[in-house]
């Protein structure tokens, strides 16, 4: 099982996290204008799947 490695200096995990969530809000801000549409829904998903992934790779720290 390969161990997790230290995230490179220029790998910011929690400016990754600031940006996905930033992205989950205009879509879902969007969706809201536009009404449900199965694209829209299925990239917040997509997204809020992103930004829990990185909550756990930090520890939380986001």
């Amino acid at each position: 099982m390969p161990t997790p490695s230290e995230p490179k200096p220029e790998q910011d995990p929690v400016q990754a996290a600031e940006h996905v969530a930033s992205a989950r809000q205009i879509l879902k801000d969007l969706q809201k204008k536009v009404g449900d549409h199965p694209e829209l829904g299925e990239a917040i998903t997509k997204l809020e799947m992103a930004l829990n992934s990185l909550a756990v790779q930090t520890g939380g720290l986001l």
